[in-house]
């Protein structure tokens, strides 16, 4: 494993842990008589895991040609939005009684994830 992969790594360790913690107080603490279908873990489990490989995918395709970084990640957002829909899915077959919660629970820290994937993609294109 390369320097870059490892630092990768570690950085969306301590992001993941660092915003999971911050989300866990905030909600067990202002909102826990609300009851979660779909768990906080979880939330945090599936955009680590997406965000670890959609950085995978392009480091590697950046390492073959750096012109396909670009199509690769327009890509596997696009794949990553769907995939937020289909883990949604369950909420909007209405199996939760607190469906806005759950979404916004689930989008705010998407949202934080994309941003980080975008600057970590952004550092990894430039130095190609």
């Amino acid at each position: 494993m390369n320097k870059d992969k490892l630092n990768f790594l570690v950085g969306l360790f301590i992001f993941t842990g660092i915003l999971y913690v911050v989300h866990y107080s905030i909600f067990y603490n202002f909102f826990s008589e609300i009851t979660l279908y779909i768990p906080i873990w979880s939330i945090y489990c599936f955009n680590s895991v997406v965000v670890l490989v959609v950085y995978s995918i392009i480091k590697n395709k950046t390492k073959k040609e750096s012109k396909k970084g670009y199509k690769a990640f327009l890509l596997l957002t696009f794949i990553k939005m769907i995939l937020a829909i289909v883990f949604l899915l369950p909420l909007f077959s209405g199996k939760s009684t607190n469906t806005k919660t759950e979404v916004i629970n689930f989008f705010i820290p998407y949202f934080f994830f994309l941003t980080f994937e975008i600057l970590a993609i952004n550092k990894l294109l430039k130095s190609q």
